[in-house]
């Protein structure tokens, strides 16, 4: 009976497994998810790029240095928002995904963003006591004569759980998440074009991927994400499938997003400060070393 069971349970995943192609084989035009496109673009926008600028912009007397900034309550909000946005966007995916590689990808990213709500609030309250983010930790003023001089390396640890760590832990299943649900995003049906709600929405979310590439560190990884993408697009297409709507538009964000970074480091190319701090082949400034070493002293 046991074995009969087993045997019952092996047949169905196998069967399930075909039906998941033929379902995307079969899928008729998709819908643009507008809605959640839009959402993505917003809260991004309003609790990831606008976080810091509202912790600069309302008065220190609002949020002491030793409680929670207005910006560590947009830090949340966004840990909660963007998990939740990830999940419906993965339901809304024609195809059937796998489930653990999804709610496994999930929690690493709300582990990764919660490991870096603290090194970041503690970061920004750091700049609003003179700490420069275009210089390393030991090279900035109101650290380099601590003393003792081990404190100088839990800083250091600091900014490691801040911008390597957490950084890897938010960062990594992201780019894994949207990439999964790429995959799905194929139909055998004519050419999707992009709908005119996807183009307004195009220039502003391709700007803050601009700003989450350059200030999140992660070009190597939104770059192997982008080949990935193209790879799978190359792929399907000898198969005879064809992106849908939601697929183009993503993959336009992405190349957009490649656009704006090789723009900016072009930009930056000859300035010696932040070449300093960025050594190596692939030099990617952040934005906010930008501002604290040409905007905020002038």
């Amino acid at each position: 009976m046991r074995k009969r069971q087993k045997a019952e349970t092996a047949a169905t995943s196998y069967l399930s497994s075909i039906g998941r192609e033929k379902a995307s084989a079969s899928t008729p035009q998709s819908q643009f998810h507008v809605d959640l496109w839009c959402y993505f673009t917003v809260q991004n926008w309003i609790l990831d790029f606008g976080r810091p600028i509202v912790m600069i912009i309302l008065p220190l007397e609002w949020f002491p240095l030793n409680k929670p900034s207005a910006g560590d309550y947009f830090h949340m909000a966004y840990n909660v928002i963007t998990p939740f946005l990830l999940l419906k966007l993965m339901e809304r995916n024609p195809t059937t995904l796998p489930r653990s590689a999804v709610y496994l990808s999930i929690i690493t990213f709300v582990m990764g963003a919660s490991i870096h709500l603290v090194g970041d609030s503690i970061n920004h309250r750091l700049i609003l006591s003179g700490y420069q983010n275009h210089l390393s930790v030991r090279e900035n003023p109101i650290i380099k004569d601590l003393k003792p001089a081990s404190l100088i390396d839990s800083f250091e640890l600091l900014y490691y759980y801040d911008e390597h760590l957490g950084h890897c832990m938010w960062y990594i299943p992201f780019f894994f998440i949207l990439f999964l649900y790429f995959t799905g995003c194929f139909t055998q049906a004519k050419d999707e074009k992009v709908p005119q709600s996807g183009w307004l929405l195009l220039g502003p979310s391709a700007i803050y991927y601009w700003y989450l590439v350059t200030e999140g560190q992660i070009f190597v990884l939104y770059v192997f994400t982008f080949f990935a993408m193209a790879a799978t697009v190359m792929r399907q297409k000898r198969m005879g499938y064809v992106l849908d709507s939601n697929g183009r538009f993503l993959l336009y964000n992405f190349i957009i997003t490649l656009g704006l970074v090789v723009v900016w480091v072009i930009y930056l190319w000859n300035d010696n400060v932040l070449r300093k701090k960025y050594p190596g082949i692939i030099y990617v400034p952040e934005p906010w070393s930008y501002y604290t070493l040409h905007i905020k002293g002038s």
